[in-house]
């Protein structure tokens, strides 16, 4: 049986670690090297970094953090935002990234998830999908979630895995950052139709919720971001839970 993944998530704004509720009213939670390194020596399988500002004078900001996050942990790390061309991956893989995270730049240009896959390898291709639910349906939302589109959810994440993606990271927008728990339906769902691991993302406000995901969501991995970063939530703590409840985690 396949160990879940823990996964902290630093959203980077202007080169620091920034947090909000439902993508919005954002407030600092940190430098994210050092976050980085904390987070590698408490356990964390994963951490996942997400520049929420991409603009191409951010670029340069993300490799050099990249640079220095791959100089000071030992575990795999995504960095996501902006991403749209072979040669910024090709990049961010260069100063030490395992994978990438694409999102809206997948949506509007679908073959970018199959070059990336071609040229890197499924393996450090995931495709972030932003929904929420509209009229009883899921729908994929744009640009940190500020686009609605009339995308389904499950339709989208079916065609990416059969462009080559390599895991789907699914944040529900109407729990993110309200802590009342990930959208297991819909997780559960997504896992019956895809074949790739699926990341649970949005909604975590207690250990509970963890365990939820991975037993009725079927994630296989979980996402969270302040529950992690503001203390309420020790992942050493998290994951002594989850053992106890017969998941089975890296200690």
């Amino acid at each position: 049986m396949l160990t879940k993944r823990i996964i902290p998530c630093l959203d980077i704004k202007n080169g620091r670690t920034v947090k909000g509720v439902n993508f919005v009213d954002l407030r600092d939670a940190g430098d994210p090297v050092e976050l980085a390194k904390q987070y590698a020596n408490v356990g964390a399988d994963e951490l996942v970094f997400l520049d929420i500002s991409a603009t191409l004078e951010a670029r340069a900001t993300t490799l050099d953090m990249v640079m220095h996050v791959a100089e000071q942990v030992n575990i795999p790390f995504t960095v996501g935002g902006g991403i749209s061309s072979v040669e910024h991956v090709d990049a961010l893989l260069k100063c030490g990234a395992d994978k990438v995270s694409i999102n809206s730049s997948a949506v509007k240009r679908p073959d970018l998830v199959n070059e990336l896959a071609n040229k890197f390898g499924s393996q450090c291709v995931v495709v972030a999908i932003d929904a929420k639910q509209i009229d009883g349906h899921w729908k994929v939302h744009l640009a940190g979630g500020s686009i609605p589109t009339d995308i389904d959810l499950f339709e989208w994440a079916k065609e990416v895995e059969e462009r080559g993606a390599g895991e789907i990271l699914f944040t529900s927008m109407d729990h993110d950052g309200t802590k009342n728990g990930f959208a297991n339906e819909a997780l559960a769902k997504l896992s019956e139709l895809l074949n790739i691991p699926i990341i649970a993302s949005g909604g975590a406000g207690n250990v509970q919720h963890f365990v939820d995901t991975f037993k009725e969501g079927k994630a296989d991995a979980a996402l969270a971001a302040s529950v992690f970063h503001f203390g309420e939530i020790p992942i050493p703590d998290l994951k002594k839970e989850l053992k106890k409840q017969h998941i089975e985690v890296r200690l």
